[in-house]
C-alpha cells in the first residue's frame, strides 16, 4: 500500500518535476528514462518498476497535467457557469499542451484508466457546478447528460476535427442542452 506523503509520492513528484523541466528544455521527444532519471535523483529502475517504460510515465504525468486546478467560478447562475467553464475547457484541452497531454493520457493507457480519470475531473467541475445551481433554486440536468453533450463533443473535436474550435463552439453546445433539454 502506498503511504500518503511518503517515500512514494515524493518519488513521483520528482520523476514528474523532472519530466516537466526536461520537456520544457529538450521536447517531449528527447526525453529518456535514463535522462529522466537522473534528473529526479532516481535510478532508472525506479521508473521501470513504478511506471513500465516512457509511454506509461508520460500518461501518468499528463493526467496530474489534466486535473483541474480550481474549482468553477460562480458566475450566479447555471447557465452562465457552465458556459464559462465549457469555454475554458475548450480553451485550455485544445491548446497545444492541452492536446499534447490528451494524446498521452491514452497513449501510455491501454485498459482506459486514465481515461476515466480525465472523465472524473470533467464530471466533478460539472457536479460542483450543478450543485451550487440546485442550491440556488434551478432545476439542473443530468452530470452524464452534460457529459455527453458538452464534453463528448468537445473532446471528439479536439482529437478528430479541431477547426472552428472557440468559444462560440462552447457556447452553442451548451445553449443546445438547455434548448431541448
Amino acid at each position: 500500500m502506498v503511504r500518503p506523503g511518503g517515500r512514494s509520492s515524493r518519488v513521483q513528484e520528482a520523476v514528474h518535476t523532472a519530466t516537466h523541466e526536461l520537456m520544457a528544455e529538450a521536447g517531449r521527444d528527447a526525453l529518456t528514462v535514463p535522462m529522466i532519471a537522473t534528473r529526479a535523483g532516481v535510478t532508472p529502475s525506479t521508473i521501470y518498476r513504478r511506471w513500465g517504460d516512457l509511454r506509461e510515465l508520460l500518461s501518468d504525468v499528463a493526467v496530474e497535467r489534466l486535473r483541474p486546478e480550481t474549482e468553477p467560478q460562480d458566475h450566479g447562475s447555471l447557465i452562465a457557469d457552465l458556459t464559462a467553464w465549457a469555454e475554458e475547457f475548450l480553451d485550455e484541452m485544445n491548446s497545444p499542451p492541452g492536446r499534447a497531454y490528451i494524446r498521452d493520457a491514452l497513449l501510455g493507457d491501454p485498459d482506459g484508466g486514465n481515461a476515466g480519470q480525465c472523465s472524473d475531473y470533467a464530471a466533478q467541475q460539472i457536479v460542483l457546478i450543478m450543485t451550487r445551481a440546485h442550491l440556488r433554486g434551478e432545476s439542473i440536468p443530468d452530470t452524464e447528460n452534460v457529459l455527453d453533450r458538452v464534453v463528448a463533443p468537445m473532446m471528439y473535436r479536439i482529437l478528430f476535427r479541431p477547426d472552428g474550435l472557440n468559444a462560440k463552439y462552447a457556447h452553442r453546445l451548451v445553449n443546445d442542452l438547455f434548448a431541448t433539454g
